[in-house]
């Protein structure tokens, strides 16, 4: 439930992981207190972001409640419950084609995806993040296939991440989504006319009092964030964020690093940061 509006605007979207957190994955203190003082201002706090559901419990010191937009947009996950309450998920039929099709265009990637279930990939695919949490299943992209997947995730050792993007959306081509969030050597594919913008824009319009997009402030550092902050009334880039992004920006402003999405929220909230 969005409060009344600060100075023309009630929500404040933002990504997490290069954007509202540092570098390495933490929040700062004067970052905690500037979303306590939205929550007490009632202003919305909404975490847009790429990460599976099963990796925002490990954000519940954040202080943000309600619900947050995961997997870039495929799932709806209750903060406060825990637990997935809506999502977007490509069919079965569709994820079994799109991992055959780039198993067989696209010689050398391995193939993971995230569905309801949790994570399940081809036994060479490499976490880079090291994590084995919510993996239900290894094995072959058949079996891959049997879940509706909110994402799949695509990667290749000898490829960069802009290479693997390129490569994947000439796979995939209309029949879905496709973009990278800055995970390193990863592309990810999500249902077609499924984004940040449409998940954000869906929540905005569920609320008691529905949002428009130029009540709404964005932030964020990737490609997968340019939905959203194309739709928001006002897009912000963090200094650190792709060219892509910083090509788009209606404001720049400083680092995850240098708590650049709290400092700016702390100035529409009539603070001046130090």
């Amino acid at each position: 439930m969005t409060g009344a509006a600060v100075d023309g605007v009630r929500v404040v979207a933002t990504d997490c992981d290069g954007t509202l957190l540092r570098t390495d994955g933490t929040i700062s203190a004067y970052t905690r207190d500037v979303l306590a003082r939205c929550a007490d201002q009632g202003l919305p706090v909404v975490l847009v972001t790429a990460r599976p559901p099963r990796w925002m419990d490990e954000l519940a010191d954040l202080g943000v409640s309600g619900l947050a937009l995961c997997g870039n947009g495929a799932f709806t996950y209750d903060l406060d419950r825990r637990e997935v309450v809506a999502h977007r998920l490509m069919a079965r039929e569709l994820v079994a084609e799109l991992l055959a099709d780039l198993r067989r265009e696209l010689p050398g990637v391995t193939l993971a995806t995230e569905s309801l279930r949790g994570f399940s990939r081809e036994p060479g695919f490499e976490r880079a993040s090291g994590r084995s949490d919510g993996e239900w299943l290894v094995g072959p992209v058949e079996e891959l296939a049997a879940e509706p997947a909110g994402k799949i995730l695509v990667r290749h050792t000898d490829w960069g991440t802009e290479e693997i993007s390129a490569r994947l959306a000439a796979v995939v081509g209309d029949r879905a989504e496709t973009s990278h969030s800055g995970a390193v050597q990863l592309g990810e594919v999500t249902a077609k006319g499924v984004t940040k913008a449409v998940a954000l824009a869906h929540w905005c319009e569920q609320q008691d009092r529905p949002v428009a997009a130029g009540e709404v402030w964005a932030f964020g550092d990737m490609p997968n964030d340019l939905p959203m902050l194309g739709w928001a009334g006002r897009a912000h880039a963090v200094a650190n964020a792709h060219a892509q992004v910083l090509a788009v920006a209606d404001e720049v402003v400083a680092s995850n690093d240098d708590d650049g999405v709290a400092r700016t929220v702390d100035r529409l909230l009539g603070h001046r940061p130090a």
